[in-house]
């Protein structure tokens, strides 16, 4: 039976080593997304005749959720089982993997969305002191962690395939060149300090990195590993977790915890959702709009404040 669905399965782990590498998503969350996928995939399969992930459409997705609400499931199991599929064309579609998301206009009870976690603007910085920028090493990682909490990246962002080039970076008018999901390009405006972080990272460190190799190696990737070669994502996740555990924070630091971070910062700080859907390369503001419960806490802060009552 594998073979006649090991094109849909490849890309279900695909998205899988996304929900690891880039959300930091738990063992037993992962577990239940790969049960939900490869059920869809196995019954996409047998039932209705699809191999490529390119012929699942509709009527498809409305074929599963028929059966499993005739399979006895509860609605909320079926709710979650179809949430986990929405996510996964999602990730399609942004991902440019297929040309539109069958399941955008796929009418299922929704599971309420996880409010992100966040680190405060102290822990923020208690992480990145614990880097010790005086080697190499050390600066590509201490600028590459601060560019990705200042400009609000994703990790496939800022490396890997897709990641920051040299040529990403507009050093006179103080921003960068985004490569988002779906290949949309996007600028990120940046402030001074992070500018000249970098401007000194690529004039010195990531020429001393380069002369470290015998061989000769030319790459235009902005951050680059032990061999000079583009940093991947699962190394930015091991650099990562180096330095939580260094820092002592008492948290789940993961890489996309930056960026929820950058998004809940800014609106604290008075920005509107509007500009942090265009700085963070939602396509929608919905994506965005999770943030506004984080702020719920500064809410009921200046009610008390500003109610003659309270």
């Amino acid at each position: 039976m594998k073979s006649q669905y090991e094109n849909i399965t490849k890309y279900i782990d695909e998205f899988l080593r996304h929900l690891i590498s880039e959300r930091g998503f738990s063992p037993e969350t992962i577990k239940a997304y790969r049960i939900d996928l490869y059920q869809f995939s196995s019954k996409v399969a047998g039932n209705s005749g699809c191999t490529t992930i390119e012929q699942v459409d509709k009527n498809v997705l409305e074929t599963f959720a028929l059966y499993l609400r005739n399979s006895g499931n509860m609605g909320s199991t079926v709710a979650r089982k179809m949430a986990s599929v929405r996510a996964f064309f999602r990730f399609l579609t942004e991902d440019g993997i297929i040309p539109s998301n069958p399941s955008q206009s796929l009418r299922v009870r929704r599971v309420p969305a996880n409010i992100p976690e966040v680190l405060s603007e102290h822990q923020i910085v208690q992480l990145l002191s614990a880097i010790d920028s005086s080697t190499p090493e050390g600066d590509r990682d201490r600028t590459m962690l601060e560019l990705t909490y200042a400009a609000g990246l994703r990790v496939s962002e800022i490396v890997g395939p897709k990641g920051l080039k040299l040529s990403s970076v507009r050093f006179d008018d103080s921003e960068i060149i985004v490569v988002g999901k779906g290949s949309k390009e996007r600028l990120v405006p940046l402030y001074p300090q992070i500018i000249d972080r970098l401007s000194d990272y690529v004039k010195t460190s990531r020429l001393e990195m380069m002369k470290k190799i015998r061989k000769k190696v030319t790459t235009d990737s902005l951050f680059l590993n032990a061999k000079s070669k583009p940093l991947s994502r699962q190394g930015f996740w091991l650099i990562l977790q180096k330095y939580a555990l260094l820092s002592g924070l008492n948290t789940k630091v993961y890489p996309h915890i930056l960026r929820h971070s950058f998004a809940t910062h800014l609106l604290r700080g008075g920005a509107s959702l509007r500009h942090v859907q265009v700085l963070l390369g939602h396509a929608t503001i919905a994506s965005t709009q999770i943030y506004t419960h984080i702020s719920d806490d500064q809410v009921q802060e200046t009610f008390n404040k500003a109610h003659p009552r309270s």
